[in-house]
């Protein structure tokens, strides 16, 4: 008997991705913007309850050379069910949003999440805890390239991830999201928690 690992699927080509159904996402009915404290301390108390949760943020991005990211502008938490997207100008939720991230309570999975986590160490001044990045899992299985999130879910479902590169280009610190940037962003920390699951065996 040979104790050579099972062989890795291939990580697919983005030609290959384009031909799969699209992964089903969040619709807005699903998506919370996070606009009162109350708003805030009911989103915490069901990602607490969850104990787990999809995590990503979003900055505005930065087109000249030295320009320093003010980011992050909007950070997402999604449950299997529900994401609550809170955008940090709103600064009367930014306490609630910095328990959340330092919390051990809740764990927050995601994809490439280590400029993420500098963006909020400068911003909120807390250092994030039981974050898991979930492209670690996948190099831990062998695979050698970094994979995202569309990759992911190409791989563990069979699917494409859409992501709008006008959405990915759009101007986070907008005080009032587009109905494309809230799916975006929610998609993004749902699919995440989607990925975690299956890989970890969860229904």
């Amino acid at each position: 008997m040979s104790d050579n690992p099972p062989a890795l699927p291939p990580l697919p080509e983005r030609e290959q991705i384009a031909l799969l159904e699209p992964f089903e996402g969040l619709g807005l009915k699903d998506i919370v913007v996070v606009s009162t404290l109350q708003d805030a301390e009911h989103a915490a108390a069901e990602l607490l309850a969850a104990g787990v949760a999809g995590f990503d943020t979003e900055s505005k991005p930065t087109f000249a050379k030295n320009e320093v990211s003010g980011g992050p502008h909007v950070v997402q938490f999604a449950t299997r069910e529900m994401a609550w997207l809170f955008q940090l100008h709103r600064t009367e939720c930014n306490p609630v949003v910095a328990t959340l991230i330092a919390s051990t309570e809740l764990r927050k999975v995601g994809f490439g999440l280590s400029t993420d986590l500098t963006l909020i160490r400068n911003r909120l001044n807390i250092e994030p805890k039981a974050v898991f990045d979930i492209d670690s899992e996948f190099r831990h299985r062998g695979y050698r390239k970094s994979v995202g999130v569309k990759a992911a879910v190409a791989l563990v479902f069979n699917q494409r991830f859409v992501k709008s590169r006008k959405a990915t280009t759009s101007n986070w610190a907008n005080r009032q999201l587009t109905e494309a940037q809230m799916r975006y962003a929610a998609n993004d920390a749902y699919a995440s928690i989607r990925v975690f699951d299956a890989l970890f065996g969860k229904p």
